[in-house]
């Protein structure tokens, strides 16, 4: 992406009412982003749920020109900025709709082959919560996964800091822009992050700081990876919110159980009680569920003979996971472009048969 290009994702994402999800919507109807500032505004009308008051905003020349501002400072900052179509920006997030169209980045974050997993919860955390919590992280570090969290007091610089400590790497999402950090006290942590990974967030060096940002917040941090854990949670929290949005983009979410009498466990415990959550009770829970395997348990492919009949849409999925091993439903649906309605259909027949199989975590794989 050009500079000049980057400017017009940076003023599209600063107007005022349009979210990520108008924003996508107006770039897939007009081509680019700076085709929409150029679009006459009877034509942006004409699109389905797209108002006047909503893209007013469009025509006043101030978000250019403080998008010029902002894109100064990602340059003189060495800040890494990730438009929502291309291959830097993190694959997972690419599926959900709210995601932003513009992330931005600080920090040497490596997204590669590997599993990526959120880990949330109070900010009060307790010191069994903090025992379990460097327990996971030191257990799961044989299967080097990334950790997730949102840097805050408690549970998040708990799972970020054991991360650091086996040499994971972790990556902190924030409220804030990129030319502070908040908690002040946390700016210690702040240097062995970027070197284990980094910091992802969408908002400006310019945005206000609002508690209200939290919340926008932990889309990015359930929609990164496949799986979010909630350690420990009170009756209210933004864990929670987490773990609802984390379901909404229909990956895994896992609470940690606690005694009743616990006001810190009641979230997590309301989560089970409502299958909102699996128990997570072992460390390797997790591994089970989302059938993660070592290096050593992974045994060569056998080339299988297909004796069945496959119809044209089957041929293209069974091509894909023979190459890519196995794949969440959404990822398949994206590369292999198929709505998600249909080929959950399609993959049913292929179950039949016998030609893929269901695995945890909502994989699918070639037999």
């Amino acid at each position: 992406m050009t500079d000049q290009q980057l400017i017009y994702a940076l003023a599209l994402q600063h107007v005022p009412r349009i979210g990520s999800t108008t924003a996508k919507k107006l770039i897939s109807h007009c081509g680019t982003v700076e085709a929409i500032f150029k679009e006459k505004k009877s034509k942006l009308l004409k699109i389905a749920g797209i108002g006047a008051i909503t893209i007013d905003g469009l025509y006043d020349k101030i978000h250019l020109e403080e998008a010029e501002q902002e894109l100064k400072f990602i340059k003189e900052n060495n800040i890494k900025a990730h438009y929502f179509t291309e291959d830097s920006y993190p694959e997972r997030l690419k599926h959900c709709i709210d995601g932003p169209i513009v992330l931005f980045q600080s920090g040497h974050i490596n997204i590669k082959q590997q599993p990526i997993i959120s880990i949330v919860g109070t900010r009060k955390i307790t010191t069994s919560g903090i025992a379990f919590c460097e327990k996971l992280v030191e257990e799961l570090a044989q299967f080097n996964p990334i950790i997730v969290s949102g840097f805050a007091y408690g549970t998040d610089i708990t799972a970020q800091k054991a991360a650091v400590k086996h040499n994971l790497q972790t990556i902190g999402c924030l409220a804030h822009g990129l030319n502070q950090v908040y908690p002040k006290v946390h700016k210690k942590y702040v240097a062995d992050i970027e070197k284990h990974g980094g910091f992802y967030t969408d908002f400006w060096s310019t945005d206000p700081f609002d508690r209200n940002n939290f919340l926008k917040r932990n889309r990015i941090i359930a929609g990164l990876s496949e799986a979010t854990i909630v350690i420990e949670s009170a009756e209210k929290g933004g864990s929670l919110v987490t773990a609802d949005i984390a379901n909404s983009y229909n990956r895994e979410v896992f609470a940690v159980p606690g005694r009743i009498t616990d006001s810190q466990s009641v979230g997590c415990n309301n989560l089970i009680k409502f299958q909102k959550a699996h128990l997570l009770s072992t460390p390797m829970d997790v591994p089970y569920m989302l059938n993660w395997k070592l290096e050593s348990d992974k045994k060569p492919a056998i080339q299988q003979q297909l004796f069945v009949e496959l119809e044209p849409d089957e041929k293209i999925i069974y091509k894909f996971l023979k190459e890519n091993n196995k794949e969440q439903l959404d990822v398949i649906a994206l590369k292999c472009e198929m709505p998600t309605y249909k080929l959950a259909g399609i993959l049913l027949n292929m179950e039949l048969k016998g030609v893929v199989r269901p695995l945890p975590g909502k994989l699918f794989e070639v037999i």
